[in-house]
């Protein structure tokens, strides 16, 4: 079975060397060793040093040449408009401080994965929301670089000790 075995991100890798796409809805993309099946339904083995969260365009190298490249797969998504940067500041809080995963799109509109419970929020907050079918691809986080990050939730809350 071939093995992916190394992670590149999208226009970091030669794209003229892929052999296959595999598309993954987000939830699919965090992964680290799992068995998967390209687009054409051959298997392969992803089989990473380290979780990683794939974002589309990123490329898998396979052991022994060529690459596979990540797409991501359209799925149930919430678009909101807001009615201006600081309407979007607010809306963005809200979202965040509820640990939801959140694109920002062009023109200062925010996409999250479709929720019902989501949705009535941001409405009563004034936001116009549409239902719809896309690819997502949520901002990583400040420490995605880092400590790869992007796909849960793994931070501490700083607490100051009390003198004692």
């Amino acid at each position: 079975m071939r093995r992916a075995v190394a992670h590149h991100a999208a226009g970091s890798w030669p794209a003229k060397e892929a052999v296959a796409t595999v598309t993954l809805v987000f939830a699919d993309r965090h992964r680290r060793r799992v068995r998967l099946s390209d687009d054409k339904g051959k298997p392969f083995m992803l089989d990473l040093e380290r979780a990683v969260q794939l974002a589309d365009g990123d490329g898998l190298a396979l052991e022994g040449g060529g690459f596979i490249a990540v797409r991501a797969a359209e799925e149930s998504v919430l678009d909101i408009r807001c009615t201006g940067a600081g309407h979007a500041a607010r809306i963005a809080w809200h979202i965040g401080n509820r640990h939801t995963a959140l694109q920002v799109l062009p023109g200062g509109r925010l996409r999250i994965l479709g929720d019902h419970v989501l949705k009535t929020m941001l409405e009563g907050l004034g936001a116009t929301v549409t239902e719809t079918r896309a690819p997502f691809q949520p901002e990583r986080g400040a420490y995605a670089g880092v400590h790869d990050h992007a796909a849960g939730h793994h931070h501490h809350h700083a607490h100051a000790e009390r003198p004692g």
